[in-house]
Order: C-alpha cells, then structure tokens, then sequence
C-alpha cells in the first residue's frame, strides 16, 4: 500500500531585490519577532489592501460626483452652514 499526501495550497517561492530602505523596513520588522516570510507575506497583503482601499474610494468620489442630487443637496448643506456662520 502507497501513502501519498496532496498539498494543494503550496507557497511558492520568489526572489527580489531589495533596496536600502526596504532591508531596513524589513529588519525592523524581523526585531519585532517575525520571520522574514511573515513579513514580506504581510507587507504584501497590506499593501494590496490599502491600494484596494484606494480604488474603490476613488470609484465612490466619482459616483458622488455623476450625482447630480448629492451634488445639490452637498451645496445646500453648504449654504445652509454659510447663513449660519453669517448670523454671529
């Protein structure tokens, strides 16, 4: 009888090269208890994020913007809080 094992999610390896400020980034990270793997699995995901982050408020900006009642209603907030700025 044969046992074989499957792994299906296997981490793939790359290399790169890294410049000063990113062996330095990388360094501190490693002081603070991760593995080199960790960090740089970590730095990627967070970075993809943020830049997710990004993009989809860059979309919402410009569907605000096509809005012409959200842009009416912003100018009459607007308006509103000048006459009471006014008032003092």
């Amino acid at each position: 009888m044969t046992n074989c094992d499957t792994i299906r999610d296997m981490a793939q390896a790359i290399s790169v090269r890294l410049d000063d400020e990113s062996l330095l980034a990388l360094g501190q990270l490693e002081a603070s208890g991760m593995t080199r793997s960790q960090a740089i699995r970590a730095a990627l995901v967070e970075t993809a994020s943020r830049h997710r982050d990004k993009q989809m408020l860059a979309a919402e900006v410009v569907a605000l913007e096509a809005d012409d009642d959200d842009r009416a209603e912003m100018l009459a907030v607007a308006d509103l809080m000048e006459g009471l700025r006014a008032q003092r």
